[in-house]
């Protein structure tokens, strides 16, 4: 029995969305969407259309906000499916990027002074300081709780030291763990150096946020074992698209020690298969030019090949369900943790796998110079924790415990006293 075939043909769109509806089928195909999905999203924006035209609306109406009212009246008459919001993105990147719709700038409502400052101390960290945009973000959220958390209506050029310090012993009782609130203190420095720089306060507060103590020594740093590599590696269906992909994904983790976020950013450019050679963009806009081995190598030329949606995007990996794009940080440990959950391990991270190929090359006796190498550490120091790994030859550099001098069995007696007394 044969598969009935979905027609996108078949949906007719008529009302003030009908004259973009090639170019939207188009995009539907650009993204990865298959043919059943596209034809649930044409009928979609075939009821949009519909909707718009009875209540008098144009294209130019199609705000979010109208989105919204009209998937409200869309479940108030029944409707189940695409009752979401996110049903409708596509739909409406398309009409900003054809300058129907304002882009998202233009349709931002003005922002306040303290948005305002947030942003601007956002960019300052990415293009000054190099941080990643993950990092960034963090940084500006504990800013904004920072402001948050002052004196209601003062003004940025009135904040003292007593405020600074105040805000610090806040977070630190509030805090969860001593790194929350030493993480805390570190980026409200960077934000108060930042306010000093632009000139909104007459002198840097930074060393008013005084440096939050307590006993946070890190634990060794754990790999997984060889035979826990191998099962993950083994857990990948390569006989599929997001098997060859996942397994990409590990072996390069596995082999090349690198962060989640450097592997979800790779480009095809970034691959230099006449010199054997992958350029890594690591954290500070750092690039590094690393050997490709050739295990990588063929599992990434297979995923290209036989695995990789047809698409014009640049990123090596990408999403395995429409629509197409780019494979985030969070979806290389995602990748991670679901090979876990196949091999019968417990879930790690992917650094969890970065540690593993560390470990491995001080079992090896690499030394700590040619590791912090492999690993791209901007210093020694942040690889001298690998040091603490080998513990067999720590072991030989213990020295034993004095014990105390065991007591003669028989005492003395005492000195017999002499002289004229006799």
């Amino acid at each position: 029995m044969s598969r009935p075939i979905s027609r996108v043909s078949k949906v007719v769109v008529a009302g003030p969305l009908a004259p973009f509806v090639v170019a939207f089928k188009s995009r539907l195909g650009e993204l990865g969407y298959t043919p059943l999905t596209t034809v649930n999203i044409m009928r979609l924006v075939a009821h949009l259309s519909r909707w718009l035209d009875a209540g008098g609306m144009t294209v130019t109406d199609l705000t979010g906000e109208r989105v919204e009212q009209y998937l409200a009246c869309r479940r108030a008459a029944g409707y189940v499916g695409s009752s979401s919001p996110r049903s409708l993105d596509s739909l409406l990147e398309l009409l900003r990027s054809l300058g129907v719709l304002p882009g998202d700038d233009e349709a931002a409502p003005p922002w306040s002074a303290s948005e305002q400052l947030l942003a601007s101390f956002r960019g300052y960290l990415l293009v000054e300081r190099a941080l990643a945009p993950s990092t960034a973000a963090a940084y500006v959220d504990r800013a904004h709780r920072f402001l948050t958390g002052c004196t209601a209506g003062a003004a940025v050029a009135e904040l003292t030291a007593a405020e600074v310090t105040r805000a610090v012993l806040r977070e630190s009782t509030a805090a969860g763990s001593v790194g929350s609130a030493q993480f805390f203190v570190v980026a409200l420095r960077a934000f108060l150096r930042f306010c000093f720089i632009e000139g909104l306060v007459r002198a840097d507060l930074s060393a008013a946020a005084l440096s939050v103590t307590g006993r946070r020594r890190p634990g060794l740093p754990a790999g997984i074992g060889q035979a826990d590599a191998a099962a993950l590696l083994s857990s990948c269906d390569r006989r599929c698209s997001q098997g060859r992909r996942d397994y990409a994904v590990l072996i390069t983790l596995l082999r090349l020690g690198l962060r989640a976020g450097e592997v979800a950013g790779l480009r095809l450019e970034d691959l230099d298969w006449r010199a054997g050679e992958i350029v890594v963009h690591g954290k500070g806009r750092r690039e590094d030019r690393l050997p490709l081995p050739d295990d990588v190598g063929a599992a990434i030329t297979a995923y290209l090949q036989r695995g990789r949606p047809m698409t014009s995007r640049r990123e090596v990996f990408l999403r395995a369900i429409a629509p197409i794009a780019a494979l985030g940080r969070g979806g290389v440990s995602s990748i991670v943790r679901r090979a876990c959950t196949r091999a019968g391990l417990a879930r790690v991270g992917a650094h969890r796998l970065r540690h593993t190929m560390a470990c491995e090359m001080v079992k090896a006796g690499v030394p700590l110079p040619e590791i912090s190498q492999v690993l791209r550490h901007r210093s020694l120091v942040s690889t001298a924790i690998y040091a603490r790994v080998d513990l067999d030859q720590l072991r030989a550099l213990a020295q034993p415990w004095p014990s105390p001098p065991r007591p003669s069995q028989s005492r003395p007696s005492p000195p017999r006293p002499t002289g004229a007394g006799r």
